[in-house]
């Protein structure tokens, strides 16, 4: 389909926008909303999508409402949406939106500065349920201490507000000085163009590549969103197993995880994976394409079996997901591919499946040392297993020396022992930031040692 080139629209606090040719369609919403819409409310804390005080909410068709970081999202990924900022709410007397007002009569803000992101969050909060620490997970404060905030969040009620009507928004191709922005509609539309223009970023929910725009102040010259292919948004259930669109948001498939007993571990990983902002924009496809050796959902990922289509030119090819990660942010697709979907086997009837992470803070951080198993019984011994590591090499793999080291063995405090003593053995972590390679090696160890103590009568 030949794409149509047209203004970047969409729906900004309840009134249609129509931004002005040539906007460059990768400046962040973020600077945006604060130059020529005028709309500081919205603040710049640390350009990262940690601090959460550019929390924006997206209002989807059937109601949802989705916190996401302003400094991440493109202008372009806005295409069609919905956008609400904190200049956005009001109550029904035209005065202050009963979050504002809670807020203020909970002594929830002080300096203010994180106060719009905050009330973006309760906002959305206060329809979507959930923990209100972790509604709070992407919102950093340094002078109240959380506890009135939470309060107010515990205390709110939805107003019951409809999301506006999206606007018509038929353009698939945005174009400013030196760049071109397209958002295909169908898969065989970005193959073509993948096929076409094989340097340009591929964009699914940007909160990696998103960096590069925020932080570095990269203009890229070509890029292909992913978001508006509807083969790329797949989410399917069936028995044993789940299929995921490779620009499905995690909290898409969070949800899904957490309606699926079987994938119950995964699931407890998932909430810790960013925060709900983060969760609103990231996907699977992102995480498997970066390919980063922390990347927290590739370990479960390998531990399972999970698989990829990937798609080109030439037709489709499937692969295990610990065959497609190559090295350190390399993988297997070839000139002109995309990721299609992954498809997540659930754990076999009476394995034992556990996701585990170590980080400095629990929530909004990246990984230091990750371990996922999968172990099967048979007569009472190990009769498969698969351990799968990430932040312990150059990427996410399996450590056949531990995996051999449980084999034929009953599940016992000594076998674990010994197929810890080989994990630690067998890796060569580094040293950085996070960790030394003694800490993660001696981590990693005891990840492992941990599941037996926390399972000990597994069989």
């Amino acid at each position: 389909m030949t794409p149509i080139a047209g203004p970047i629209v969409f729906t900004l606090n309840g009134t249609p926008r129509r931004l002005p040719p040539g906007i460059s369609p990768t400046a962040t919403l973020l600077d945006w909303l604060r130059g020529p819409a005028g709309l500081a409310g919205t603040k710049e804390g640390c350009a990262e999508g940690d601090c959460g005080a550019c929390t924006v909410v997206v209002e989807e068709e059937e109601g949802a409402r989705v916190p996401v970081n302003a400094c991440l999202a493109l202008l372009g990924q806005m295409h069609g949406r919905r956008i609400r900022t904190v200049e956005g709410l009001s109550g029904a007397d035209g005065g202050p939106h009963p979050v504002q007002r809670a807020m203020a009569e909970g002594d929830a803000t002080q300096c203010g500065f994180c106060t719009p992101g905050i009330v973006m969050t309760a906002w959305a909060h206060a329809r979507e349920g959930g923990d209100p620490h972790d509604a709070l997970a992407g919102n950093l404060c340094r002078c109240t201490g959380y506890r009135p905030i939470v309060e107010v969040l515990e205390a709110l009620h939805d107003d019951g507000v409809p999301p506006p009507p999206a606007p018509d928004a038929p353009a698939t191709r945005f174009e400013a000085p030196g760049q071109v922005f397209d958002r295909p509609t169908s898969l065989a539309d970005l193959l073509a163009l993948r096929a076409a223009h094989p340097e340009a970023w591929l964009l699914a929910g940007g909160t990696d590549l998103g960096l590069r725009v925020s932080e570095r102040r990269e203009v890229p010259p070509r890029v292909i969103l992913l978001s508006g292919v509807p083969e790329l948004n797949l989410l399917e259930a069936g028995p044993g197993w789940l299929r995921v669109g490779a620009a499905t948001s995690y909290r898409r498939l969070l949800a899904a995880c957490a309606r699926d007993v079987a994938l119950a571990p995964f699931a407890a990983l998932l909430r810790r994976l960013g925060s709900r902002q983060i969760r609103g924009m990231g996907t699977l496809g992102g995480n498997l394409g970066t390919a980063s050796p922390i990347g927290d959902a590739l370990p479960p990922l390998i531990a399972l079996g999970a698989t990829l289509r990937i798609a080109g030119a030439g037709g489709e090819r499937e692969m295990a997901v610990e065959s497609f990660l190559t090295g350190y942010r390399t993988n297997a697709l070839l000139p002109g591919e995309v990721i299609r979907d992954v498809l997540i086997p659930h754990p076999p009837a009476g394995a034992l499946f556990a996701a585990e992470k170590l980080s400095k803070r629990p929530d909004q951080d990246i990984t230091t040392v990750g371990l996922s198993a999968l172990i099967e019984m048979e007569g009472g011994l190990v009769a498969r297993a698969r351990i799968a590591l990430g932040g312990t090499g150059p990427r996410a793999e399996r450590c056949g020396p531990a995996e051999a080291a449980l084999a034929g063995r009953p599940w016992s405090r000594e076998a674990v022992e010994a197929a810890a003593a080989a994990l630690e053995a067998a890796i060569s972590p580094l040293s950085d930031l996070r960790g030394s390679a003694a800490y993660r090696r001696l981590a990693a160890g005891n990840l492992l040692r941990r599941l037996w103590h926390r399972q000990p009568e597994f069989a």
